[in-house]
């Protein structure tokens, strides 16, 4: 039986809330939808409220009969500091606190591996690593990681967080070849994260069974996610597509991520 039945899904008009809308639908007894934008195509007997997660009081009113949170609201790719301040650092702090009053008891954070996308692609790293984030974007999921565990030992809230790679319906170029999540793996990994029991706190790496993975991943056994699909499975479209990537890039797991603004010495970042 399912532990949690209430669900609340932040960022719930983007690619990734599309997914779980529908997937998740007569999975759990009530999805509540939210997201900053109106969502697309909003069937009668679906639970959809509009709301700023920069706004504590707005972001409260959400977790009303809530038992858990799948938190994928915010901005997923870099961006200034001053956009990503309110969306992904008051933002995720408003979810975890506003959970915390409710009486919410678990919360599916959507991290990132940007979180330690300055680690070369020639080591595998496991969740016991020293975050190395490669943008600003990459810090937001960091702290977003911090505040999960402070909640989880200060307050006894839940907290799975998921540094998921790079979801795609396929992978598109060699990096992905390490770093896929398909839709149907995303869709386990989040069932995954609401119905394990006895979690404290993980971290889990959101990526599919790749071949080439560069994660050593307990905390996936941990939550019982076992992915189905192979980003090998298609090598020849990826090496059939131009794959071209710049002296840093090709270095790093955060691949153009860490190119971003770099002036700093590749030989320095071991």
């Amino acid at each position: 039986m399912k532990r949690y039945q209430d669900v609340l899904i932040t960022g719930a008009a983007g690619s990734v809330g599309r997914l779980l809308r529908h997937s998740l639908k007569g999975r759990y007894s009530n999805l509540r939808l939210s997201d900053v934008q109106p969502l697309e195509d909003v069937a009668p007997d679906e639970d959809v409220e509009i709301a700023d997660l920069s706004n504590l009081e707005a972001v409260h009113h959400l977790m009303r009969d809530v038992d858990a949170v799948v938190h994928m609201g915010g901005i997923s790719v870099e961006d200034t500091w001053d956009a990503l301040l309110p969306a992904n650092i008051v933002g995720t702090y408003n979810v975890y606190e506003a959970a915390r009053r409710a009486g919410v008891k678990r919360v599916g954070f959507a991290s990132s591996n940007h979180v330690v996308g300055f680690y070369r692609r020639t080591q595998v790293i496991g969740p016991e690593k020293a975050i190395r984030p490669d943008t600003r974007y990459g810090i937001t999921k960091a702290f977003g990681e911090a505040l999960a565990r402070f909640y989880a030992d200060k307050h006894g809230l839940e907290s799975v967080c998921l540094r998921i790679g790079q979801f795609r319906p396929s992978p598109t170029n060699s990096r992905m070849l390490s770093l896929w999540l398909s839709p149907e793996d995303l869709v386990r990994l989040v069932q995954s994260s609401l119905d394990a029991n006895n979690i404290h706190f993980e971290v889990v790496y959101g990526v599919s069974a790749n071949q080439r993975g560069w994660y050593d991943d307990p905390g996936a056994a941990k939550i019982g996610y076992v992915p189905q699909q192979n980003a090998e499975d298609h090598l020849s479209a990826v090496q059939a597509q131009s794959d071209v990537e710049d002296e840093v890039g090709r270095l790093f797991q955060g691949g153009p991520f860490c190119s971003i603004e770099f002036d700093g010495s590749i030989d320095d970042i071991r």
